[in-house]
């Protein structure tokens, strides 16, 4: 927002591989995730879904767990750099995107639809569907409302799939934890009361956002919500 109302200047948070290397302006890696776009229909729900869907997951799956709530976004943030700069090395594309905002927000819808597969989701009253095609049905309304379908965010939520599997899903087909959070994160976020809790909870809490009552989320972004039981 305070680049709509001209109290930045955009120049100096887009990601710029030529800049950042040349010249050591190596904030822009973590800048361009501010900006969300041109104030539009894409820039409302990417705003809205990301801080709503940041908040179910810091209030559920990650409550108590600020360094693990964090590494979600560093993880998220890391491989979406990764797959900007190999798209702007190898020329693969025409042009690829000077802000990451909207990539991460698609990220963190996906990993809560995905950690809520019985929660119901309802689209303006008529459309019904379950939480894990949430971040598919926000890509068709902007198709459909004419947006241009901006390809990266299906990177975005190709990340969250990366986070979701190897935090959630291989340590269950395996038996082995191939993500961690770095234990300097828990140093310096978490209470010695918090890590104790955090490593007998953790496998627990990867089950889902699964609790006796959810909040039924509607996508059009309507800040209520009502409580319904959560579908066995």
């Amino acid at each position: 927002m305070s680049v709509h109302l001209d109290l930045v200047n955009l120049h100096l948070l887009y990601l710029n591989f030529d800049l950042v290397w040349d010249y050591f302006e190596v904030w822009r890696l973590g800048t361009n995730f501010l900006f969300f776009g041109d104030f539009g229909l894409s820039f409302i729900f990417h705003l809205i879904f990301f801080i709503r869907h940041s908040t179910l997951l810091e209030e559920s799956s990650f409550r108590g767990r600020t360094a693990d709530f964090l590494f979600l976004y560093l993880f998220c943030a890391f491989w979406l750099l990764i797959a900007d700069m190999v798209c702007w090395w190898s020329n693969m594309f025409h042009t690829t995107p000077m802000f990451l905002g909207p990539s991460l927000a698609m990220s963190i819808v996906y990993v809560w639809a995905r950690r809520n597969p019985n929660m119901r989701m309802n689209l303006l009253g008529f459309l019904n569907f379950n939480a894990p095609f949430l971040p598919w049905v926000i890509i068709g309304i902007e198709s459909l409302l004419g947006q241009e379908i901006q390809w990266f965010d299906i990177v975005g939520i190709v990340v969250g799939h990366l986070y979701y599997f190897l935090m959630d899903v291989y340590p269950k087909i395996s038996g082995r934890h191939l993500l961690h959070t770095p234990a300097l994160l828990k140093y310096l976020l978490d209470t010695p009361e918090q890590v104790v809790v955090n490593v007998g909870a953790h496998d627990d809490l990867q089950q889902g956002d699964q609790h006796p009552q959810n909040l039924q989320a509607p996508v059009d972004g309507e800040p209520r919500a009502e409580v319904v039981e959560a579908e066995q």
